[in-house]
């Protein structure tokens, strides 16, 4: 799963990289170096339009967290971080948001927990958290989707009548990085963003065909300080790498 990943892009350069037509931000995000579920996160989406114009593409700020627009409680969306490819155009909760509703959320990277030789206290081994991140020092463009839950306790003039909540889809992970965790985020190849992002319905497996995991040798993993075992540290350091005898 993805449980953890940092973002720390000014909204500024998120724009220019993704081409972003349209700015639905209306208070920029710190850069957060330990982003965890239920917080706010950026997402990159085309709405559908409501003239003849087409879809534009915006950057807007959602809840990490997917809420479905069934739910009767928004607390689902504490459960529901991550959608696993192999099931999202069939279930329930992805569906519908799978089929019109895809976004990509930028990151720097991802943390993921290895499971090492050493016990804890409670005879459990004991976890070396990893920072995964392009080689390269570019964004992930993870992939994912996005719903609109309208909450039935406000007023419709409230601001607030509409929770805009997303998820993050994973697969199996490489090789390279499957002995970390099993899992790890979907990633969208720049040149399918536009079909991806397109709100317009496509054939399952057309959709599911954009999607693939991050092409071998492009992203290197290396241990980190358990700092961000607890979400509320915050800050570069979370994403320095420990010297080798200390992340074994």
């Amino acid at each position: 799963m993805c449980g953890r990943y940092a973002s720390s892009r000014r909204p500024e350069d998120l724009i220019e990289e993704f081409e972003v037509v349209e700015s639905r931000v209306a208070e920029p995000l710190a850069p957060d170096f330990n982003v965890a579920p239920t917080k706010e996160v950026y997402a990159v989406l085309e709405r559908p339009p409501r003239t003849e114009q087409p879809a534009a593409r915006q950057l807007r700020v959602l809840n990490w967290g997917l809420v479905p627009s069934w739910a009767k409680d928004p607390s689902i969306g504490n459960r529901m971080i991550n959608a696993r490819m192999e099931t999202v155009a069939e279930k329930p909760s992805y569906r519908k948001a799978f089929a019109v509703r895809r976004c990509l959320l930028p990151a720097d990277g991802y943390f993921e927990w290895y499971p090492t030789s050493e016990l804890t206290a409670k005879n459990k081994p004991k976890k070396q958290p990893f920072f995964i991140h392009p080689k390269d020092g570019g964004v992930l463009a993870m992939a994912g989707l996005y719903e609109i839950w309208k909450d039935p306790t406000r007023n419709e003039d409230d601001p607030r009548l509409f929770r805009w909540t997303c998820t993050v889809i994973t697969t199996d992970a490489e090789d390279d990085l499957g002995h970390i965790h099993d899992r790890m985020p979907l990633m969208v190849p720049r040149q399918r963003w536009s079909d991806w992002l397109s709100p317009e319905p496509s054939p399952t497996d057309d959709l599911l065909g954009l999607l693939e995991p991050a092409a071998p040798g492009r992203l290197e993993a290396f241990p980190v300080a358990n700092l961000v075992n607890n979400v509320r540290n915050n800050g570069p350091e979370l994403i320095d790498p420990l010297p080798l005898d200390e992340g074994t």
